[in-house]
This record gives C-alpha cells, structure tokens and sequence, in this order.
C-alpha cells in the first residue's frame, strides 16, 4: 500500500521539528526547506525566453549557471507586483536542477515545532493549494509549507493567453 503524497509529508512533518528558508509573496508567508535552497539574490537581469509559460520571467545566469526564473505572484495567480518593486531570488534545488523563485522579500530561517503542522485550509486559493503540502501554525501567522517540485513544473498550457 503505498500512501498520497501528502499523507507521507503530513506523517514526515509531525515526527520532527524542521527549519524553512521564508519569503513572502503579496503578503503571503512561505516556507522552502533550508536544505532545498541553494542560496537567495537581489535581482539579476533577466533574459526572456519566447515561446515560455507565462509564469516563466526569464533566464538568469547564475555564475555561468543558466537558471529559470519562475513569477511566484504568477505562479500563484496573485495580483503582478507594483510598478518598480524589484523582486528577490530564492534559488531551490530540484530534481531537473536549479530554478530560481522571484518573490517579493526574504524572510528568516525559522524552526517549526512538528506538533503545529496541519493539512492545506480549504479557504486557501485552489492555485496555492495545489502547491502546498500543508501548513504550520506559528504565533503571529501561518508559514505556507511550498512544495518546490510542483511549483517548478510548468507546462507550455500555462503559456500567456494572448500569444
């Protein structure tokens, strides 16, 4: 028998404390596992890819390294980013390698207590809850747990509708 994903991030998130790199994202507070983020960035300058989803910003290059970076405010179909608000990179590390997520600020590493790990709310927007594999309940707010792998899985179908 094998389980949901979520089942087994819901059994893995209750066993033991863990530490998430945070950012936020249009007021949202997010959290990436310390141990998947290779490192955060002021902005780079971007190259446009042509032909890419929407939620794809651009290439940067990361000492040599060609990165994707990936809108989160797109990728959460959240409202764009005001006008000269530059955003930041976080870049994950992922199983087709390192993709970068423009966010809107850098938050802190913070430890969670496993005891205050709960499933995805219903009320959150069905584009977040997709994204997310669950939530910890922190003093002054809820630190949305992101799965990285599906964050960066983009399909041609989420191209702009105006191509």
């Amino acid at each position: 028998m094998t389980m949901e994903p979520q089942a087994v991030e819901y059994e893995r998130a209750t066993r033991s404390n863990r530490q998430f790199a945070t950012f936020f994202v249009d007021g949202l507070f997010f959290g990436i596992e310390v141990v998947q983020v290779q490192e955060v960035l002021r902005y780079q300058e971007m190259t446009p890819v042509p032909m890419a989803p929407d939620v794809v910003e651009g290439l940067i290059n990361l000492r040599g390294q060609i990165v994707t970076a990936v809108d989160m405010r797109r990728r959460l179909a959240l409202q764009p980013r005001p006008e000269g608000q530059m955003p930041m990179n976080t870049v994950v590390r992922t199983a087709g390698g390192a993709v970068s997520l423009l966010v809107d600020e850098i938050g802190d590493v913070v430890e969670v207590d496993a005891d205050t790990f709960e499933h995805t709310p219903d009320n959150v927007c069905a584009a977040a809850r997709e994204l997310l594999t669950g939530v910890y309940k922190l003093k002054e707010r809820l630190l949305l747990v992101l799965d990285t792998e599906k964050t960066v899985n983009v399909t041609v179908e989420q191209r702009s509708k105006d191509l």
